[in-house]
């Protein structure tokens, strides 16, 4: 049996036998090592003996490396030491508790193997990325890629080939779409709007947690117009940029490809410079744009010339820090942004489309929290209607058209329920301009345990 404490444990067994990556004396960054971000995550694993076992997993937060290594939970009391200031020698005798050099270049090494350390191997990955990144005229699907892939999976009862999602796909997801529509929409007075309006808010959470949502907003723009554009302003999860960050490229999916739209994408670029899309890579692979992507598609579909409607996508930060300029101050602020948005739309000739893809509390010790919010017991109750009572409070200041109180109350709140939303909520609200907000739904989503609850609305700007 494999000793726990070690921190250089192996990969779960169970996986496929992967050759070990080798310690290069001679690299400086290995000698020196300065961990990325990284995320950590638990998990269960059989071990040698075929006992089940936890390990500590690590990937890469900004999600550039595919890669995840796997570590005995020990391995934790390093990362913090891997600063790019100690030398494996000092990490050695400041961690003590048995670890030798050996294993700390074991661990040096797989990191740096996963493209996980500062150095000239994830420089590497990373410029090839960039580089594969500009040479597309669409992005390729991701998150859209993995529930279709699962819906035809289900049809099929078995595995599909790529050629088989692809083939398929367009119609189990238009099926799936469908019923939760019609689910969503069953028991409301008025399941559709005649007139296309300024703007939507709607999820991005995964499709099984957040349809309702999705389905209840998608739903009743079934019989409205076709517009002539979409906005997409979604949420930066795991990029670099510290303003806004737009995207030059349309959007793939299974179901087909929504071009970028070229004429946002040249008033944009003349109003603010290249510095709108110097970060542009963060849009890799964010989800929150391209969850979006199928609904657009599904519910207006395509032109008499076959093509979906027109996209741009933006990631908006947050603008309770730094009063809504970008965190260094050297990014695209929110104001000139929506400025700058907000004239080339009123310009253009044709009906514009702003969804705002937006994900409002997470809760839970997933999150942080101590409490878990699963169960009935007094505390659980208490945190769970602590979470509810502020995003009523929040959401209220939404449906009031009020985007300055909502950005001065999350700050000195210091948003406590964790709204990831709040930049492209409020850049929605701003450029949208509307008269009327109607909140069609709103819904928080928790798992069984309790460690995990994420809110969302439906919404409608007119």
């Amino acid at each position: 049996m494999s000793n726990p404490n070690d921190p250089s444990a192996q990969p779960p067994s169970s996986q496929p036998p992967q050759s070990t990556p080798k310690f290069d004396p001679a690299a400086g960054h290995m000698l020196r090592p300065r961990l990325r971000p990284v995320r950590a995550f638990p998990m269960q694993a059989q071990g040698p003996d075929g006992s089940p076992q936890t390990v500590l997993g690590l990937a890469d937060l900004r999600q550039i490396s595919e890669k995840a290594v796997f570590f005995a939970p020990a391995a934790q009391v390093l990362l913090p030491l891997m600063d790019g200031s100690r030398g494996l020698d000092d990490i050695v005798a400041q961690v003590g508790r048995g670890l030798t050099r050996e294993a700390l270049e074991s661990i040096v090494a797989q990191l740096d193997d996963a493209c996980l350390l500062d150095g000239p191997t994830f420089d590497a990955l990373h410029a090839k990325v960039k580089k594969d990144f500009d040479s597309l005229d669409v992005l390729p699907p991701a998150s859209s890629w993995a529930f279709t892939q699962s819906a035809v999976g289900q049809f099929l009862q078995r595995q599909p080939t790529d050629d088989e999602v692809l083939e398929q796909g367009p119609k189990r997801v238009a099926e799936i779409f469908d019923a939760w529509m019609a689910k969503a929409l069953e028991e409301v007075p008025s399941p559709s709007v005649d007139a296309l309006p300024k703007a939507i808010i709607v999820p991005h959470l995964d499709y099984p947690r957040g349809w309702i949502n999705y389905a209840g907003a998608y739903g009743r723009l079934r019989v409205c117009e076709r517009p002539d554009r979409v906005i997409i302003l979604g949420t930066n999860h795991f990029g670099v940029s510290t303003g806004v960050c737009a995207c030059n490229k349309g959007y793939e999916t299974p179901l087909g490809v929504c071009d970028v739209d070229p004429d946002v994408l040249a008033a944009l670029r003349s109003s603010l410079g290249e510095s709108l899309f110097a970060t542009r890579f963060d849009h890799e692979h964010e989800h929150s744009i391209e969850l979006q992507v199928p609904w657009i598609q599904h519910i207006f579909g395509k032109d008499d010339a076959g093509r979906f409607p027109k996209v741009f996508g933006a990631l908006i930060h947050d603008p309770t820090v730094n009063n809504g300029e970008s965190y260094d101050g050297n990014g695209i602020g929110l104001q000139p942004f929506v400025d700058a948005l907000k004239q080339t739309l009123a310009r253009l000739p044709g009906k514009s489309l702003i969804i705002s893809s937006a994900d409002l509390s997470h809760a839970g010790p997933a999150f942080g929290d101590e409490q878990t919010l699963a169960g009935d017991d007094e505390p659980a109750t208490a945190a769970r209607n602590k979470v509810l009572m502020h995003d009523q409070e929040m959401v209220n200041l939404i449906l009031q058209n009020k985007p300055a109180e909502l950005v001065a109350s999350m700050a000195w709140q210091q948003n406590p329920t964790r709204w990831c939303s709040i930049g492209n909520i409020v850049a929605t609200l701003l450029i949208a301009d509307p008269d009327t907000i109607e909140l069609f739904n709103f819904a928080a989503s928790l798992d069984q345990q309790g460690t995990t609850m994420v809110s969302s609305i439906s919404a409608m700007l007119n």
